[in-house]
């Protein structure tokens, strides 16, 4: 099982004028315990699960591209970018910037979106549901052309793309957020590396649910890494952190994302290095 973490706050001692020091310390330090993946949320308004929505927020791209400039092996994304928020061509020019700078770290991590008070906040774009569903099935297919040998034109329902040039080249993996059966899972298992998977769902019924449509499709289930986020409460321990993954590991789970009550606290950074270290001896055997 893989271990990351997601750094969903910024609020701590010191205020704004804190919030580079203390981010560049979880960066680094998620990089020097050796974890595979680094996240932050892609919203713009803190969101009620964390805190107010007056704390601050920092914009994902630019705090990832930071975070790269700051460590060489872990993985880089967000958990995860709303589809209709940013126009699909310089959104994965923004991911292909980042794979490119990072070193080949990159990923995109995106869904439908559900944050309304955001977009309409800042006024950005949020269509209903279904046309969400659509604006985030043309991204995947223009991230496709888009980090393919062609430049030809795009023409979608809601996107049209004269010439989808993609230059300096890359191809991160595709990560999408979500657990609904009809649509989300169908769209993993048609253009994603990865599914996410959050804490509380019931696993096995939506990985049998991802099997169907794979099988459907033709695609090996195998091929797709599945992901969780887990809320680490605080006080628990590390063995009750390992014990979660090796239940979750049990179920089908590769990669399990963790959101610490203070990812820049030491001992934070002491529980993740310690559960890093545990969960080979708590996984099932071949996971």
């Amino acid at each position: 099982m893989k271990l990351g973490l997601t750094c969903p706050r910024f609020t701590w001692p010191g205020g704004d004028a804190a919030i580079a020091e203390r981010f560049a310390a979880v960066a680094r330090g998620a990089d020097e315990a050796g974890l595979h993946s680094l996240w932050v949320m892609d919203h713009f308004f803190q969101i009620p699960n964390f805190g107010s929505v007056e704390d601050p927020m920092l914009e994902a791209y630019g705090a990832l591209s930071y975070a790269a400039a700051l460590t060489s092996r872990v993985t880089l994304g967000a958990l995860v970018t709303g589809a209709p928020y940013r126009a699909p061509g310089l959104l994965i020019k923004q991911v292909s910037t980042l794979d490119a700078l990072s070193g080949g770290r990159a990923v995109l991590g995106i869904g439908a979106g559900w944050y309304e008070d955001e977009a309409r906040g800042l006024g950005l774009p949020f269509p209903p549901l279904g046309e969400r569903f659509e604006r985030l099935e043309e991204t995947l297919r223009i991230a496709r052309q888009m980090w393919s040998d062609t430049d030809q034109p795009y023409e979608g329902r809601h996107y049209r793309l004269a010439r989808t040039l993609n230059a300096p080249q890359a191809r991160p993996r595709v990560l999408i957020g979500g657990s609904g059966e009809r649509r989300t899972l169908r769209l993993v298992a048609e253009y994603a590396d990865a599914c996410n998977l959050l804490h509380g769902a019931d696993v096995p019924r939506k990985l049998g649910v991802l099997r169907a449509h794979c099988e459907r499709l033709g695609r090996p289930y195998e091929e797709i890494e599945k992901t969780l986020h887990l809320r680490v409460p605080d006080g628990q321990s590390v063995e009750e952190s390992a014990r979660i993954c090796g239940e979750l590991a049990a179920q089908g789970i590769d990669h399990v994302i963790v959101a610490m009550p203070d990812a820049a606290a030491p001992s934070s950074r002491a529980h993740l290095t310690e559960l890093a270290d545990r969960i080979s001896s708590v996984v099932p055997a071949g996971r």
